[in-house]
């Protein structure tokens, strides 16, 4: 089973993170929120408070297949300022493993430097944060290890490729009819 981590900061996008925490599920990807506030309870930007499945320190989460970052503000800015979380997703990228963002959040790894020659999307007027990358206007953009998408109103796309990344196409396409999205 493929395992995925979807990282919870104060202030996330409640639907960006939900949409594809839903699909990821529905897919039978074993995939778990962790929150980096030191709190299983997380509030949203739009103060929805959700409960992480973990805290960042609780376990090592060197063993996923995936990380994946909502978006939001002042989310992203808390999901950046995360030392422990930085370091992590060094070692995902370092080990060809997948990283994945939505709506501002891809700024995390383009400021880390990590989009450097790379294709990538975000919120619009967030691209100054994709360092080095070329900006597309995709809904869902992949680049190798990368995986960007634009915002909200794109999560069910992002969350489907996601699947099919992790899984396959054709239960990405499976739980895309069920959910009447196709």
């Amino acid at each position: 089973m493929k395992k995925a981590y979807l990282f919870l900061a104060t202030g996330f996008e409640e639907v960006e993170a939900l949409t594809v925490l839903d699909i990821l599920r529905r897919g039978k990807v074993d995939c778990k929120t962790v929150s980096v506030m030191g709190d299983y309870d997380v509030t949203s930007s739009h103060m929805v408070t959700v409960r992480a499945d973990l805290l960042f320190d609780e376990k090592d989460l060197s063993d996923g297949d995936m990380i994946i970052l909502p978006g939001g503000i002042p989310g992203t800015p808390n999901l950046k300022a995360h030392k422990g979380l930085e370091d992590l997703i060094l070692k995902y990228q370092k080990d060809g493993k997948y990283l994945a963002a939505v709506c501002a959040a891809p700024t995390v790894y383009g400021e880390m430097g990590l989009l450097e020659g790379k294709n990538a999307t975000c919120y619009p007027g967030m691209e100054d944060g994709l360092i080095g990358a070329n900006t597309l206007t995709a809904k869902v953009v992949q680049d190798g290890q990368f995986i960007t998408s634009r915002g909200m109103g794109t999560c069910v796309d992002f969350g489907l490729k996601l699947l099919s990344i992790l899984e396959n196409e054709t239960l990405s396409e499976e739980i895309a009819r069920k959910i009447v999205y196709r």
